[in-house]
């Protein structure tokens, strides 16, 4: 039975389809995946979706938490789905079931991050303005807390074992202190300051060193090896975009700007919704490398 209030068609031959085409996206109280090319092309084809305010294992004092879902990521190769929302909600879903496997509570949470030994950490944004790490197997309780204003980002990079985070106006890189210890930190590494402020969205560009970041008025690249900005060579300079994300095996580019208009680039299009109105888009092709 799936945990969840509308699953449109959740089956193994739904999900299978093609999985290098499916977008999963978050916006409202409304989490679900699409087909990118009936999108394109002018079909709405919802494959998945849940919800928080019919979602099973929530009680109905948690619910709100989930009404503004700013942040989706797959998991474990897809079989597992990290959102949080402004309202403060943060959760780890198994796909496709729905269930809710770990949840906890942070002001304003903006994204989210699975790190080694099943620790997460969440950006916590204006009014919680840090970044704050959790257990996934011991409680809703948080481990360890650090200032980062406006935290919006955050992406951990195994090669290196560095987390990156993205505040508003730096880009941070931390060190994991005493991590086999049950007092985990983070300690801070580097600091690069923005072109620009109001740093939003934050990603690890598939197969190479740049990271993908959107400011108030650029979206850019930064490379990890160089540590130097530059203007993304495949994206317009659009101002207030909230999402950006780099398919892991075609190149292609999938923008958001909290509208119901995505658009795509390499190659360029465009996908319309009449109903939602998403905030956050990920390729859904399983856990990117």
């Amino acid at each position: 039975m799936l945990a969840c209030a509308a699953v449109f068609a959740a089956t193994s031959d739904a999900i299978a389809e093609d999985a290098g085409q499916l977008l999963l996206c978050a916006g409202g109280s409304e989490l679900f995946v699409v087909d990118a090319r009936s999108a394109e092309s002018g079909t709405i084809r919802k494959l998945w979706s849940w919800s928080g305010e019919t979602a099973v294992g929530l009680a109905d004092a948690e619910r709100p938490r989930f009404r503004n879902l700013d942040e989706c990521r797959a998991v474990a190769d897809g079989r597992k789905i990290l959102i949080t929302a402004s309202n403060s909600g943060c959760a780890l879903l198994s796909y496709p079931a729905g269930e809710i496997l770990w949840q906890a509570s942070v002001t304003n949470a903006h994204s989210i991050e699975l790190l080694p030994r099943e620790r997460v950490v969440v950006a916590s944004s204006l009014s919680g303005d840090a970044l704050v790490v959790f257990d996934l197997a011991t409680s809703q309780k948080p481990l360890y807390r650090t200032p980062l204003r406006s935290a919006h980002g955050v992406v951990w990079d195994p090669a290196t074992e560095r987390l990156w985070a993205l505040g508003f106006d730096e880009l941070r890189t931390y060190r994991l202190e005493n991590w086999e210890t049950a007092q985990p930190s983070l300690s801070l590494d580097e600091t690069f300051p923005l072109p620009d402020d109001d740093g939003h969205d934050l990603r690890a560009v598939p197969h190479g060193n740049d990271l993908a970041l959107t400011t108030a008025k650029s979206v850019l690249l930064f490379d990890r090896s160089t540590k130097k900005f530059r203007k993304h060579p495949q994206v317009p300079q659009l101002e207030h975009v909230k999402s950006l994300d780099v398919h892991p095996a075609t190149g292609r580019v999938v923008v958001g700007r909290w509208s119901k208009e995505l658009s795509l680039f390499e190659p360029e299009g465009v996908i319309t919704f009449t109903e939602n109105r998403p905030y956050k888009i990920r390729w859904f092709a399983g856990a990117a490398p």
